[in-house]
């Protein structure tokens, strides 16, 4: 994408709806995707930030007036710069807090979906992060409200599995002015952010309401960081940020800006399901589509729904997209039609071994197997469709044999060649010549027994005819060829329907190593998954573990400067009470 496009707005009815274009640009995009959304106040510059992480002085729109200039959700999907086979898509929102807007929801909302979507979140703001700026974080007080996790009613407050699909955090400080002093000591940005998310002791109904943010902020994005962006330029040229030459900005707004950039591009994630299924683009599209829709129904946006909803309509596109790779390539082996069975049973193997990966490559979440199964009940159908076809084109070509090889008995029969005394052992030897040449010329055909019989049992007719009617043999004798005749007819019968038992039993075989293949691949998709969950699980252990020993080296750190206190005012007491035990010495000598 060159420049970015409106991904989601509002109706006339003021309800959210995403952009059909928007969808199609995504649709087209296979690869996994690193989401980065940007939230905050309107008139903050998120847009500048999110135009340099595309690696753009222009793209998202910057407003110069008290105005929000980007409404909606925009989209710019770009490669990603440093992770090969991956796609960068960039989410500017409307800027939060505007007082223009009808429904006092509507803010939550965009909030909510740039938490849903996104992998990395940037809430972008300006000045220092006082309390004033935490408050004006509401939205993520009202997230346990605004989303759920689970569809059963069981659990209400379900807001604990957050931390397991929620994005990490970035607090961009824009314009700042202070140094970063904690008690007179220099501090890095982060702990700058946790100093300001600090929370208060006490109960009271003031220190309840001045914790709840931050204790939400806490609990859902575990994985935080902060930079501090000083002014870009002079506020004469602010209003030009987005056309202005970089001698005409602060190297030191520069520097960050790279800082910021690099952090982003090395740190963010690919975006990952609620399952850990691995997002792309169509499934971003997706995503988005059921969140909307059911925010515009009044719903509340559900993470296991919309997983379902997306394992529904991937797995059904996974059978789609796995068939049309075995029929495909079918199509091509009718052109060589027809084959031995090995060949064609061979082929069937390995196309069904490889629509079977391209179906795992797409669908998720198929745990009790009934998509895989509908690939393998329509796959089987193909093949028996291409095996009919395989024994039609052999069939005919066996006629065609056969028929060439009996047109000279054919001339002899019509002329009367038989019939004369000892017609029926040359007619017996004619056709024995057609038997041996038929079995050389189509004897890896797959209907060459059957096809055989049926060429025998007509030409019986003929035999028998030829057999009454020579002279040369007596009744005797034409009893024990007839005899001997009708043991050969039987013979091929027998051979045929051995043929026939034989090439079914293979086919039993082609298609139980067929569904062994696929119970290996589903399988190894099935460990898969569950290997992801269990690291998407040992992620959020590990990010409250990290959570909770930040807190207890805090609280050790506050502990021991408390103990340190303590002991430099007892060394303090101590020192003073032995400079006045000293002074008393001296005014009150001990007698001797």
């Amino acid at each position: 994408m060159d420049k970015p496009v409106c991904f989601i707005d509002t109706d006339s009815a003021g309800k959210l709806r995403v952009q059909q274009s928007a969808l199609k640009i995504l649709e087209q995009i296979q690869q996994p995707v690193v989401v980065v959304a940007v939230v905050g106040l309107y008139r903050t510059g998120k847009s500048h930030l999110m135009n340099r992480l595309a690696g753009k002085q222009t793209g998202f729109a910057l407003g110069s007036t008290t105005e929000s200039k980007t409404k909606g959700i925009w989209m710019w999907c770009v490669s990603h710069p440093t992770k090969a086979g991956t796609t960068l898509v960039l989410l500017d929102t409307e800027g939060l807090g505007d007082v223009d807007k009808g429904d006092p929801k509507h803010d939550t909302n965009i909030f909510s979906l740039a938490v849903l979507l996104s992998s990395t979140l940037v809430y972008n703001s300006r000045g220092t992060i006082d309390n004033k700026a935490v408050m004006d974080l509401q939205y993520v007080t009202e997230l346990s409200e605004c989303i759920k996790v689970k569809s059963s009613d069981e659990d209400a407050d379900d807001s604990s599995e957050f931390v397991k699909f929620f994005p990490s955090f970035i607090w961009a400080l824009r314009d700042f002015t202070l140094e970063l002093k904690i008690d007179g000591k220099d501090v890095p940005e982060d702990e700058y952010l946790e100093f300001a998310l600090k929370l208060k002791p006490g109960t009271s109904r003031s220190v309840i309401e001045y914790n709840f943010p931050r204790e939400c902020i806490q609990k859902f994005f575990p994985s935080r960081k902060c930079f501090t962006f000083p002014f870009p330029t002079a506020p004469e040229n602010m209003s030009r940020l987005g056309s202005l030459a970089s001698a005409d900005i602060s190297s030191e707004f520069l520097k960050v800006t790279d800082h910021f950039c690099k952090f982003v591009f090395h740190d963010s994630c690919v975006k990952r399901l609620k399952v850990g299924h691995t997002v792309t683009g169509r499934v971003l599209g997706h995503l988005a589509k059921t969140y909307v829709d059911t925010i515009s129904s009044g719903a509340v946006p559900c993470l296991e729904n919309a997983v379902i909803a997306m394992a529904t309509i991937e797995n059904k596109a996974a059978v789609k997209e796995g068939l049309q790779v075995y029929q495909s390539e079918m199509e091509k082996l009718k052109d060589s039609f027809p084959l031995e069975l090995k060949d064609v049973f061979s082929e069937h193997q390995h196309l069904s071994s490889t629509a079977t990966q391209a179906f795992m490559k797409r669908s998720f979440k198929d745990t009790d197997g009934k998509y895989l199964k509908s690939l393998e009940e329509k796959i089987i159908k193909l093949f028996d469709e291409h095996l009919c076809q395989n024994e039609h084109a052999s069939k005919k070509r066996c006629e065609e044999i056969l028929s060439s090889l009996s047109a000279p008995m054919m001339v002899k029969l019509k002329k009367g060649f038989y019939a004369k005394p000892g017609g029926y052992d040359l007619f017996c030897k004619d056709l024995e010549d057609i038997v041996n040449k038929y079995n050389s010329q189509a004897k890896k055909e797959v209907k060459a027994e059957e096809i055989l019989e049926e060429f025998l049992k007509q030409k019986s007719v003929d035999s028998k005819a030829i057999l009454q009617a020579d002279k040369k043999l007596t009744e005797k004798e034409k009893k024990i060829k007839e005899e001997k005749e009708k043991a050969a007819l039987l013979e091929q019968e027998i051979k045929a329907r051995e043929e026939k038992l034989r090439q079914l039993e293979e086919k039993m075989e082609a298609e139980r190593q067929s569904n062994e293949e696929m119970m290996r691949q589903m399988k190894e998709k099935m460990d898969e998954e569950m290997r992801l969950q269990r690291e998407e699980t040992e992620r959020a252990m590990n990010r409250k573990l990290r959570e909770q020993a930040d807190l207890l080296q805090k609280s050790f750190k506050e502990e021991a400067d408390v103990m340190r206190q303590e002991m430099e005012e007892f060394k303090r007491q101590n020192t003073e009470s032995n400079r006045a035990g000293e002074l008393f010495s001296s005014l009150h000598p001990v007698p001797f």
